[in-house]
């Protein structure tokens, strides 16, 4: 595993906008986003054409397009990943929605996923990400523990080190907000 210390160093160039600082931290922490992108994908249908490299790539890219990422430390940064992560697989399923009831024929960013999500996991992963954010308004630290638990993939006791609070509190937060976001969700999918 690579140093702490040059990772630290990379993130402060990658905050001031140094040019190469983006694609030497992506490669410091390569193996830790494929796990990231591994547990985004882990609940698609199997057989599915997007590996993790692909959005990691993707990841890649779309972070390129920012002059600056203010991330001071490695979790900083995961976040910002994670968050990013999903808003890639959020627009691919709204724009594959979109192509399903031939509203245009916009290009798809993602190489080879032609067939990366059936309907009903496309309604799914939209109904997901308005749940959370409807959380974020009215619990923002449950919303903030559940991008962390499940998008970033950090245990209890990292979560609570990076929220300051305790780890019990985390806990409740992520059991109440998983259960409301359980409620809302099959809720959202019943009047599709």
């Amino acid at each position: 595993m690579t140093g702490t210390h040059e990772i630290t160093r990379w993130l402060g160039r990658l905050s001031d906008g140094n040019d190469g600082a983006l694609e030497r931290v992506v490669q410091l922490l390569y193996d830790e986003l494929r796990t990231m992108a591994r547990s985004h994908l882990r609940n698609e249908r199997a057989g599915h054409t997007l590996s993790n490299t692909a959005l990691v790539n993707e990841l890649y890219l779309k972070l390129a397009q920012h002059q600056t990422i203010r991330a001071h430390d490695r979790v900083q940064f995961f976040k910002i990943a994670a968050t990013t992560m999903r808003r890639l697989l959020v627009d691919y399923a709204r724009t594959k929605r979109r192509q399903k009831r031939g509203q245009g024929d916009t290009p798809i960013p993602l190489d080879e996923v032609e067939a990366f999500l059936a309907d009903d996991e496309a309604q799914e992963i939209l109904a997901i990400d308005e749940a959370l954010r409807r959380l974020s308004v009215i619990h923002p630290r449950g919303a903030e523990v559940v991008q962390q638990r499940f998008y970033v993939g950090l245990s209890l006791e990292e979560t609570a080190d990076l929220l300051g609070v305790s780890t019990k509190t985390v806990q409740r937060d992520w059991i109440t907000a998983r259960a409301w976001l359980r409620k809302e969700v099959s809720t959202d999918l019943e009047f599709d």
